[in-house]
């Protein structure tokens, strides 16, 4: 199967994106996404307008338009072409975007995911390792990266904790797009960092279930049918309505879209919620965890 604006194949990648504290699990800011920010502020300011004015003309959140002009973020796979139409750019924004698909130290398989991330339509998360990296605190995030071995430099802690916190946004910014997450029970009496962070992790994950486009979902520890046995996974959906998986493990990942494999996982994702707690349960249990510190 191939996905025509991102270049994905039927082979399976390897890498090492995803939740943990490990080495290069979020894209940190690159000299040509910097570049590419400052191409696209300087045409909308030619255009006379401001990132509030621009962006529903390009179908973006102001913040999200913030973020790409100050190279934090990689652009969706269609802003490019909209904002160089919008602009008037002359196909400079489009000649500018060529190049962020050649990023020297960002693997493709890390490309094809979080480019697809930024476009999706939903997004189904399963952990039973920790917390997923979007719903995680600053603290708790910290704490992985202090924790990682080989031990992590402070900058490089710094900057992965940035990245991080940076593509929580999708949550707030993309309210379209339904993000389901289901987490094991035993995630939350861990007390990874201690007790304080873990109280901060309670109230933050409370807070973002409120959300009408964020489900969180707890596997209980006691359950006698567990279709996630084989280990954590991501699913995601393209708004070409296609789908592709992300398998995480301690060295590499696994970008999937492989159908029979893609067809497997979604199976064992819909029993695994329905073998969960539901929605207001989940929330119920999180409330008396959250008292009982």
């Amino acid at each position: 199967m191939t996905h025509g604006t991102d270049g994905i194949d039927s082979i399976t990648t390897y890498g090492t994106f995803g939740n943990g504290g490990g080495r290069s699990t979020e894209p940190e800011p690159q000299y040509s996404l910097k570049m590419f920010g400052e191409v696209v502020k300087t045409f909308r300011k030619r255009a006379r307008l401001t990132q509030e004015q621009f962006a529903p003309l390009v179908g973006y959140s102001p913040e999200t338009v913030a973020s790409i002009e100050q190279g934090r973020r990689l652009p969706p796979p269609d802003f490019a072409e909209r904002a160089d139409s919008i602009l008037d750019a002359f196909g400079v924004i489009l000649a500018a975007a060529k190049h962020l698909t050649r990023r020297k130290g960002l693997a493709s398989w890390f490309r094809q995911w979080a480019e697809l991330e930024l476009s999706a339509l939903s997004l189904y998360t399963y952990e039973c390792r920790l917390i997923p990296g979007l719903l995680q605190t600053a603290a708790y995030a910290r704490t992985l990266f202090t924790d990682q071995l080989p031990p992590l430099a402070d900058e490089q802690i710094e900057a992965q904790l940035a990245a991080r916190l940076e593509r929580q946004q999708l949550l707030r910014e993309r309210p379209n797009t339904s993000f389901s997450f289901i987490l094991e029970e035993h995630l939350l009496l861990r007390d990874l960092g201690g007790e304080h962070i873990t109280r901060e992790l309670l109230d933050h994950i409370l807070d973002l279930s409120e959300l009408r486009n964020v489900d969180v979902q707890i596997m209980p520890l006691v359950r006698h049918h567990h279709a996630g046995l084989d280990g954590p996974m991501q699913l995601l959906e393209t708004p070409d309505h296609q789908w592709f998986g992300y398998l995480e493990g301690q060295e590499h990942g696994q970008f999937v879209s492989d159908l029979k494999v893609l067809s497997a996982l979604q199976m064992r994702c819909a029993s695994m919620r329905s073998q969960a707690l539901s929605l207001d349960d989940s929330k119920s249990l999180m409330r008396r965890m959250r008292g009982a510190r």
